[in-house]
């Protein structure tokens, strides 16, 4: 099997090494080889104890939150009383701003 590991290095001399999607398999070495040599034995002692599998979610069933704001978008595309809508909405808009003004 074949896994991305991700190597970083430090300011002060040292590497970073970890594998990717698996957060707790993190190790550090002072050379680059070095790193990649333990963040291998460190996954293969995870693997030891215990297995990666794939799994498939339904995402219609899922809850994931939607932005209301991208959720109502296009709501009123067909309303043929929108236009009417939004002048009143504009005249009452500068009703309030004049009488706000005069205050």
């Amino acid at each position: 099997m074949q896994y991305q590991v991700f190597v970083q290095s430090r300011s002060d001399k040292k590497f970073i090494a970890s594998v990717v999607g698996i957060p707790n398999c993190i190790v550090e070495g002072d050379t680059k080889e070095e790193a990649i040599t333990r963040v291998k034995d460190a996954l293969e002692q995870q693997l030891e104890n215990g297995e990666l599998i794939t799994i498939d979610i339904d995402i219609r069933r899922s809850k994931q939150k939607v932005d209301p704001w991208i959720e109502n978008m296009g709501i009123f595309a067909e309303d043929p009383t929108f236009d009417d809508f939004q002048a009143e909405m504009a005249a009452y808009r500068q009703q309030v701003d004049s009488l706000e003004a005069e205050k």
